[in-house]
């Protein structure tokens, strides 16, 4: 018999001031049984920062949301889709390989990666040159230390802050802040 995911509630209230955007998101997320609480809590973090891109590239008209992750590997696991249906972002946390990569980036305007494992060099200098063509694709570091400290913000109902400014995410809760740093690599 197959495990099933487990559900979690966040209400995540972001404040980007590097954006200006300030918003609630009443979020769902699903986690794989095979997904960590550090892999789930990136896919949050992703998704706060680039939150402001619901109203830049989409004027607010659009859906920003979690995919079907590792549940369906062409699927991604954060997107941004404009109310025609075109993918203004597709958003992919991890180390995912580089033919996945192109195929998103022909079927949305941007893709970002946001690696975070203590294994995130390694797989970035092997995988570095097969990705310099990819005009679209954006690659980010989250420090390994902050992901393992915004992994016990994980509760199964969460209300959090997330606030962007001078392109340091911060991520609270009632008992607990969090900063976490992002390095761009491409």
């Amino acid at each position: 018999m197959a495990l099933k995911s487990t559900v979690f509630k966040a209400n995540l209230a972001v404040a980007d001031i590097d954006h200006g955007y300030y918003a609630d998101h009443a979020l769902t997320l699903a986690r794989h049984p095979s997904e960590t609480d550090e892999r789930m809590m990136v896919r949050l973090a992703a998704l706060a920062l680039n939150a402001w891109q619901l109203q830049a590239l989409c004027q607010g008209d659009g859906t920003l949301g979690f995919g079907a992750g590792l549940s369906d590997p062409d699927d991604p696991d954060v997107s941004l889709t404009d109310f025609t249906g075109r993918k203004r972002l597709w958003i992919e946390v991890g180390q995912p390989e580089d033919k996945p990569l192109a195929k998103a980036c022909q079927k949305a305007d941007a893709v970002l990666v946001y690696a975070f494992s203590h294994a995130a060099e390694v797989w970035w200098r092997g995988i570095e040159g097969k990705l310099s063509r990819l005009d679209k694709l954006q690659v980010w570091r989250l420090d390994a230390a902050g992901v393992r400290e915004l992994a016990t913000l994980a509760q199964r109902s969460m209300q959090l802050q997330a606030t962007v400014q001078e392109g340091t995410l911060a991520v609270s809760d009632a008992a607990q802040h969090v900063e976490l740093a992002l390095t761009r690599w491409k």
